[in-house]
């Protein structure tokens, strides 16, 4: 469908007289979904047949779960293979998905790459390993008003995974992203940490809590070199661990809300508000946080805050604590699968019942 098409049905469907709880989340979904389908056409529309052949994939292609945030191969179009129109029209795309913050984090730890590539200049093979370029852009499906369809932007440290099912945007997550080194401290961006807020508020709130607190929201001693919930190995960590919202004293819960923002805000704005309108709707007094590590900044930390609808995980322990991985899951729509399931019942009965 071309873009007149698409806002054509964004229109009616803001006429039709949805209830008005209704309206509050699917129009700001679907305005959301209509910005993000006209940006991805524009940029398939860019890319020579070869191109777009390597770039598209078929929604229920097992390479659109296939996500990870290591050094390696991928599938899609790299930008490195991409001209100057091209890049334009990928990084709006990348944009239709990201808050102004958001973009700025997501550039930034593209770039230490080129940082990493001197760090690291005396290892074999290095130039090829780390590369500001080498970040793919994959959609899945037909850019669509009405049938399901998402697209990636991936690379070292950095994947956003957007899934649009029925003309609503249901789906950012999993989001990752990461930091090597956390904060650069050679060079001209000597100083430079493009994760800061992310470890300083949960330090801030950690050293806030009583010492009661702090040895409940204590998971251990020493931090873990990586976080739970890596591809391939379950979001669902089991009973949450930590201290709970409802323990903490109002500033620090103010101080807890503001962390996960901070993570939340990577996108838009209205995926942001969205997502952060369904942690409360779950109940923030279900919301718990975890701490494992030190508390000297410098040191290996770690840090878990999980909800009924959410998990974020954080670990800084690599690379002598100065290598940041978040990343944050919805445990019930990683890449929108429930949203899919409900899609493929209500109007593909048979294909759901083959599922």
């Amino acid at each position: 469908m071309n873009r007149v098409g698409i806002f054509c049905l964004l229109f009616l469907v803001s006429a039709c007289g949805l209830q008005a709880h209704e309206s509050a989340h699917r129009i700001p979904a679907a305005a959301v979904n209509a910005d993000m389908a006209a940006k991805a056409t524009a940029w398939l529309e860019t890319l020579d047949d070869q191109q777009r052949e390597a770039a598209s994939f078929a929604f229920d292609s097992d390479e659109r779960l296939n996500w990870h945030f290591i050094p390696r191969e991928r599938l899609g179009l790299p930008i490195k293979q991409m001209s100057l129109a091209q890049r334009r029209a990928a990084y709006a795309l990348l944009r239709s998905g990201l808050s102004h913050e958001g973009y700025l984090k997501a550039t930034t730890i593209m770039s230490l790459e080129g940082i990493l590539r001197e760090l690291e200049k005396d290892r074999p093979g290095n130039e090829a390993r780390r590369d500001p370029e080498k970040y793919c852009l994959s959609v899945f499906g037909t850019p669509s008003a009405r049938e399901p369809w998402g697209w990636r932007f991936e690379g070292h440290h950095l994947s956003l995974n957007f899934s649009s099912v029925a003309g609503l945007t249901v789906a950012s997550t999993p989001l990752f992203l990461g930091a090597n080194p956390a904060e650069v401290r050679t060079g001209p961006h000597a100083g430079q940490r493009v994760l800061a807020a992310e470890e300083d508020l949960a330090r801030h709130l950690m050293r806030s809590l009583s010492e009661a607190g702090q040895q409940q929201a204590l998971l251990a001693t020493v931090a873990p070199e990586e976080v739970f919930t890596v591809p391939d190995k379950p979001i669902d960590l089991g009973q949450p661990a930590g201290l709970s919202f409802a323990e903490m004293t109002p500033p620090q819960q103010r101080q807890l809300e503001r962390l996960i923002a901070q993570v939340a805000r990577t996108l838009r704005g209205e995926l942001a508000d969205e997502a952060l309108q369904e942690i409360r709707h779950a109940g923030l007094d279900r919301v718990f946080f975890a701490w494992a590590g030190s508390l000297k900044r410098g040191e290996g930390h770690y840090y878990r805050i999980t909800g009924p609808t959410f998990i974020i995980e954080y670990d800084n322990t690599q690379n002598d604590a100065n290598h940041v991985h978040v990343v944050w899951h919805s445990l019930a729509s990683n890449f929108g699968l429930d949203a899919l399931r409900q899609h493929y019942h209500d109007h593909h009965p048979a294909a759901a019942a083959s599922d």
